[in-house]
């Protein structure tokens, strides 16, 4: 990262006519209450039109979600232009009941799967026990996934060394392991130390692993909540971004320019260093993530969504 994280050289070079279209995806969350459906459905039509590559739902910590999940992967399927990737995790569920998701969601049209482990009910970053009639992990549950359908799966990766890994090397052979079971992309968790990022993906690199890699870029006003985010999981928050946030719980308008003026520099300089693929982590907002994706350059090409159905 650049002695100064905020400067607008970057940023101003971002987009620039001649230079290649990012391609973006966006991540949402199942909402629980019908008011946060409402918002959630606000941020999907808000950035339909950006033509992502796919959207992916997430998979509430033990499967608390997947009910949710199946239905808002089913809703943009039959309602938006959008192409959704569904989360799935092995935990607190057998072999069975997991395969039953795949069908159904091959029955219903999703050919992507997010094929994530997960974390334990209520305990993100917890210790994690496998069912004994369950996938233990991971690269089983892609395993399984490719057995049932032809299924584009995305994995996780981590900048910064996952919680249960002794090291980055580790972390490596794990991923490639996911590939031979069939992976064909992965999304990194959120980090904010790019040149941090850059030594990992250079190691990946040298490992043979050659999937596309999206970095994860997590547009956050919230420091405070970030910090309790980041922590169970192992990512190090430099400390020019809490000097950034510091004194501003009472100044939410300063906070969104600050996190756009953040997240923008970060991909910036990922496009400068060779990435053309961004994994937005929306928090099931819009306007940061719209924001962000108009300074590189992507903007609104795709069709008109389609109308909620009545």
């Amino acid at each position: 990262m650049t002695s100064n994280p905020t400067a607008l050289g970057p940023i101003a070079r971002a987009g620039v006519g001649g230079a290649p279209r990012p391609n973006v995806s966006f991540e949402f969350s199942p909402p629980k209450t019908p008011e946060a459906e409402e918002k959630l459905w606000e941020a999907i039509r808000r950035l339909e039109p950006l033509s992502p590559s796919f959207v992916s739902v997430t998979y509430g910590a033990g499967g608390s979600t997947r009910d949710r999940t199946h239905r808002t992967v089913l809703r943009m399927l039959s309602e938006t232009t959008l192409k959704p990737a569904a989360h799935l995790t092995c935990v607190e569920a057998s072999r069975e009941e997991v395969d039953e998701v795949i069908r159904d969601y091959w029955a219903s049209g999703i050919r992507h799967i997010v094929a994530l482990r997960g974390d334990p009910p209520g305990q993100i970053g917890g210790v994690y026990t496998p069912r004994p009639d369950g996938y233990h992990n991971a690269t089983e549950l892609t395993a399984g996934i490719r057995a049932i359908g032809d299924f584009e799966v995305s994995v996780g990766l981590y900048p910064h060394v996952h919680p249960e890994s002794p090291s980055i090397d580790h972390d490596i052979d794990v991923l490639k392991a996911k590939i031979d079971a069939g992976a064909t992309r992965a999304i990194t968790q959120f980090f904010f130390d790019v040149d941090g990022f850059l030594r990992f993906m250079d190691r990946v690199r040298k490992a043979g692993v050659n999937i596309p890699i999206s970095p994860g870029i997590m547009p956050v006003t919230n420091y405070a909540g970030l910090k309790k985010m980041a922590g169970p999981i192992g990512i190090e928050l430099p400390a020019w971004l809490g000097n950034l946030f510091d004194g501003l719980d009472k100044d939410p308008e300063t906070r969104r320019l600050i996190a756009a003026s953040v997240a923008s520099e970060m991909c910036a300089r990922l496009a400068e260093e060779g990435f053309g693929d961004f994994h937005f982590y929306t928090l099931n907002r819009a306007d940061l993530t719209y924001a962000i994706c108009r300074v590189l350059g992507v903007r609104d090409t795709g069709p008109e969504p389609k109308e909620a159905a009545a």
